[in-house]
């Protein structure tokens, strides 16, 4: 798929004096894409559409060029220790993602310029916490490769890590464009993860993300290049051939990769699961969704933040996680399932 572009730019005013801020803007000044000045995220104004719907889908394909003023990072367990904030949103359209009810009314996709401040920040916590290691998840609230041909940003944030004894740096994407990745002195800091699932839901529930052919073709890239390599497999749904989906999913990917990356790969399987709050805000984006979130269908599971979330059932549960965890023993015997949620 060709990269993401924005349809409309914003530019915070301080976000013009960092140099990555001026590239950006040279970029796009003379693209006849329309640029705006705001002054500050929460103001951002003028996002087209006569309906809420127009306004959200607008807002998708909207940039906006900012200063993180906030350098205090948030806590990621248990996948990381701090969130390394380079930019929040995503381009894509995925209908059952937790950015929908986390995003609220302002889902446009942001990024930073003032990279050298966030990694200064980020090696006062690699110092606090020394003699440990540190570890920094850089996808919490985006999709960093989806914007990378844009900012570089996560070039650099590779790089600076690859240069920290003791930090570590992870991430994961649903995009293919990972080739200016690929040269870059991680040093093995980096665990560069690739969300995937059986064709049949990328095509119906994932629009705006690669397709998984490239998806796994990008994997095998990042897997040549010494990375260390992990999988989400995510949201694992029970939909009509969800076994013969998912087992074609994992026989692709096992093609795919060399011989040398397997000892090292891990997999982390999440199951579809959605509150009432996140049913009713997709339902108002993707009104024609054919996601299944009938009630009557799941079981009530209390979550950590106070609501209820609607699982599959306990029988369907361990049918649908003792078979992917046999599929990927049999295709990747030597690799680590991090957990089944």
């Amino acid at each position: 798929m060709k990269p993401f572009q924005p349809e409309l730019i914003f530019f915070e005013p301080d976000a013009l004096t960092y140099p990555l801020g001026k590239e950006i803007y040279e970029m796009y000044k003379d693209t006849g894409i329309p640029i705006k000045e705001t002054t500050s995220h929460n103001q951002v104004r003028g996002i087209p559409g006569e309906s809420e719907l127009q306004k959200y889908r607008a807002a998708k394909k909207t940039l906006v060029v900012g200063v993180r003023k906030t350098l205090k990072f948030e806590p990621s367990k248990p996948s990381a220790e701090y969130a390394i904030p380079l930019g929040t949103g995503c381009m894509g359209h995925c209908h059952y993602c937790y950015l929908q009810t986390t995003m609220g009314r302002r889902p446009y996709i942001r990024v930073y310029v003032n990279l050298d401040d966030i990694f200064d920040r980020a090696h006062a916590y690699i110092l606090e916490r020394k003699p440990e290691i540190t570890r920094f998840e850089a996808a919490c609230t985006s999709d960093p490769v989806g914007v990378e041909h844009i900012t570089g940003s996560l070039k650099k944030a590779v790089e600076f890590m690859g240069k920290q004894e003791l930090g570590r740096l992870r991430f994961v994407t649903k995009y293919s464009t990972v080739d200016s990745l690929l040269d870059a002195d991680h040093n093995g800091h980096t665990q560069f993860r690739f969300s995937l699932n059986a064709d049949y839901v990328v095509k119906h529930f994932e629009p705006g993300t690669a397709p998984l052919h490239e998806r796994i073709e990008a994997a095998g890239k990042v897997a040549r290049a010494g990375y260390s390599l992990g999988f989400i497999l995510a949201p694992l749904i029970r939909f009509e051939g969800w076994e013969e989906g998912y087992d074609a999913l994992l026989r692709k990917l096992r093609e795919e990769l060399p011989g040398e990356s397997l000892k090292h790969l891990s997999f982390e399987l999440i199951s579809h699961r959605y509150t009432k709050a996140a049913k009713n805000i997709i339902m108002e984006h993707y009104p024609k969704t054919k996601l299944n979130m009938d009630d009557e269908e799941r079981e009530k599971k209390w979550g950590r933040y106070g609501r209820y979330k609607y699982v599959y059932p306990k029988k369907e549960l361990k049918s649908l996680r003792d078979f992917m965890e046999n599929r990927i023993q049999h295709y990747f015997p030597e690799s680590n399932i991090l957990y089944f949620t």
